[in-house]
This record gives structure tokens, C-alpha cells and sequence, in this order.
């Protein structure tokens, strides 16, 4: 099985690609110098390619030259935040308010590393290596937009992977779950509707404005009270609006509140989209005024097949030794449009060890995150040593 060791020739082009990608970071479904760059490298090295997926995706599809009739589905995302970068590195982005904050760069980067090593080692495994470069992870949907687009008609996956970096868990060790490893991620939002008053005069209206302080409290108690305390569940108020700032002695007529909702199983998710709407209509109905919940169901628990999650531990002892391989991991409540791909597909989500972070503050979505290069070699290991466990 090829080791971090074999990759190295490959560690000086991979760093360019990444960091180049990193200077040049674009949102999601506007990832056209990425693409392009993807695209002509895969040609580069005879790979068929595909462009145009989702608008910028690129899919790879590598055959190799042993008999054998499975595909695989590899994917790695490329898009980046729109945030301001703060880490002073020589290849910073050069675009203001757009950076890669979570490693994109770095997952394009390596599969790209994994897909030259293969190329030159076809004879190392047989049937059919798909390499899936997807738009838009960040909360746009590109996974679903790419699946929708026939991506597994087109491309057709016995098993779908995907990795991600991950600060702090031990550089170069690879986790593969088995279960749920990322929280479903929806939105929700309230308004409520009153009789605006002057404040001096409350009683004369129907204050919205308590109605609002009451949903705020009592939802909290969809987790704290209402879900098993061994299953995880999150609600959180992240945006209200009422009023105005010029005008403090006026009771408002509406309030508004947006907020987020994680779960890692199906029931749970049921349950608080059922329960923020009985919520917010009695405590409407307390207060005097109307409610009108609405629930978004934006991306799907991300939930490994155990078959698929215990291949990639095999291919991660293989490649990077048992002591740099884990089959469990404590499931984290971020979301991944990845889940959209398993949804069709069996298949597993491993977490990429990258070390400390280099700055303190250097984790996912923060102004001073940068991806460790030192991790390009093993991740690209991982997914050659996974194309062998699958098809060698």
C-alpha cells in the first residue's frame, strides 16, 4: 500500500496547487479558476474530464489496468468563505473579504496528489476511480445540485468518500466513524405580530416584543427537557429584529428571529421542527398576537455505513500505520452537504488529523485558520491506499 513516504515526490507540486488555490480563494458555484486549474491538471495526466457539474464542478474518472468491474467516487470541495484573511502568510488570499477558512484548498490539493499517483499506478488496481471536485460545500448545496445533475448517472459509484482536515486531532492520523460523524444543519424563523403601541401605553396593543422573550426561552427546552440526553440536539437564536433604534419608546408591531437547528438522527430533527412551530402559536396564543414559524431543512445528518467506514480504517492502517488510525470519533455538529452524496451512495466521511494549529486561534471558519501542508502527503496516502482496499 502506497505510505505518506510514497507521496513525497509529490509534496512540493501539491503545496504549489494549495497554496495558489489559497491565494486565489472563490465562493461557492464561482470556482472557476479552481475548476480550471483542476481540470487541466487531471488532462494533464490523461485522466478523462469532465467539466461543467453544478455549474464549476469537475469529475475525474481514472480506469485501471488490472480487471475489474467496481467505481469508487472520491470528492473533495474547493470552495472558500467570505470572510477577510488575518494569518499574514506570504500566499494570503489577494481577494479582500473572500479566504479559505476550512481547507478546501487543501482537500483540492491532495486529491489532485492521490489522482497523479494513481495515474502513474494503474496497474495497482483495477475498475473505475471517479474523482469528484464539488462546488459550493459551504451552505449553497453543491453536493445536491451535483447529484441532481445526474452525477451518479453519469458517473456511476459503487461507494462515495469523502475527507476533511481536522485541527487538533494528531497530524497525519485518519478517523473513520462509524455512524453519525456531522449534525444535520437547518434554519428556522418566527414572526411574531402584534398591535404596535406607545410604550408608555402597553395596554392599549398586543406586545410581539414579549411574545418574542418568551419563544426565547422556552425553547430552550427542546433540548435541555424534551430529547434523550444520550442523543444530541441544538437550537439557537441567531438573529432578532424589532423596532427602531431611534425610536426606544415604541412598543413594535413585529418581531422577527432567525436561528439555527442541529441533529444527528432523523426523529430529533422531526421533533424540533415540530416543536419550534407548537412553540411559537402558544406562546402567540398567550401573548395575544400571531405566530408564523417556518422550518428550512437545509442539509442532511452526515451518517457513515459501517461497511464503507470500516474500508477506510483498513486503508488507513495500510497506509499511515494503527497507530495513526481510528475507527471512531465523537460526532461534531457542524453540517456537510456531503450527506447529500449518502443519501445515494453508501459510503464514509473520514476526518484528516492536521496537527496544532499554527496560530491559537487557526480552527475552521476563523480569520487565522491555514491548512498544514505538512498533511498533504498523508491524505493523499489515504486515498490511494483506499482506491487499493476498494479495487486493488
Amino acid at each position: 500500500m502506497p505510505t505518506p513516504q510514497d507521496l513525497m515526490p509529490l509534496a512540493e507540486a501539491m503545496t504549489a496547487w494549495r497554496r495558489d488555490i489559497h491565494r486565489h480563494p472563490e465562493l461557492g458555484f464561482e470556482e472557476t479558476r479552481t475548476a480550471a486549474l483542476v481540470a487541466e491538471t487531471l488532462r494533464s495526466w490523461g485522466i478523462e474530464t469532465v467539466e461543467g457539474i453544478a455549474r464549476t464542478g469537475v469529475v475525474g474518472t481514472l480506469r485501471g489496468a488490472r480487471p475489474g468491474n467496481r467505481a469508487i467516487a472520491l470528492r473533495a470541495d474547493m470552495d472558500a468563505l467570505a470572510m477577510t484573511e488575518a494569518t499574514g502568510a506570504p500566499y494570503a488570499s489577494a481577494i479582500p473579504g473572500r479566504m479559505h477558512a476550512c481547507g478546501h484548498d487543501g482537500h483540492t490539493a491532495m486529491l489532485l496528489g492521490a489522482a497523479a499517483w494513481l495515474a502513474q499506478n494503474r496497474e495497482r488496481f483495477g475498475g473505475t476511480v471517479h474523482l469528484v471536485f464539488q462546488p459550493a460545500e459551504e451552505s449553497l448545496g453543491g453536493a445536491r445540485v451535483m447529484v441532481e445533475e445526474g452525477l451518479f448517472d453519469r458517473f456511476p459509484a459503487d461507494a462515495v468518500y469523502g475527507m476533511h482536515n481536522l485541527p487538533g486531532l494528531a497530524l497525519g492520523t485518519v478517523a473513520a466513524p462509524k455512524g453519525p460523524v456531522l449534525a444535520s444543519s437547518d434554519t428556522w424563523e418566527v414572526a411574531f405580530r402584534g398591535a404596535g403601541v406607545h410604550g408608555a401605553r402597553p395596554h392599549l396593543g398586543r406586545d410581539a416584543t414579549l411574545a418574542a422573550a418568551h419563544f426565547v426561552v422556552a425553547l430552550q427546552m427542546i433540548a435541555a427537557r424534551e430529547i434523550d440526553p444520550l442523543q444530541a440536539a441544538v437550537v439557537s437564536v441567531g438573529h432578532i429584529a424589532a423596532g427602531d433604534a431611534a425610536a426606544p419608546n415604541v412598543i413594535p408591531a413585529e418581531v422577527f428571529l432567525r436561528g439555527t437547528a442541529r441533529a444527528f438522527l432523523p426523529e430529533v430533527r422531526d421533533h424540533i421542527e415540530a416543536r419550534i412551530a407548537d412553540i411559537a402559536h402558544g406562546v402567540a396564543a398567550t401573548c395575544r398576537v400571531d405566530a408564523a414559524p417556518r422550518y428550512h431543512r437545509r442539509i442532511s445528518p452526515t451518517v457513515n455505513r459501517p461497511e464503507q467506514a470500516a474500508i477506510a480504517h483498513r486503508a488507513a492502517i495500510a497506509a499511515l500505520g494503527a497507530d495513526h488510525a481510528l475507527d471512531d470519533h465523537p460526532p461534531l455538529t457542524p453540517g456537510e452537504d456531503f450527506s447529500e452524496m449518502l443519501a445515494r451512495r453508501p459510503g464514509a466521511y473520514v476526518w484528516l488529523g492536521t496537527g496544532d494549529p499554527a496560530h491559537p486561534e487557526g480552527v475552521h471558519h476563523n480569520p487565522h485558520f491555514d491548512f498544514n501542508d505538512a498533511a498533504l502527503p498523508h491524505g493523499a496516502a489515504f486515498w490511494c491506499a483506499l482506491v487499493e482496499t476498494e479495487l486493488g
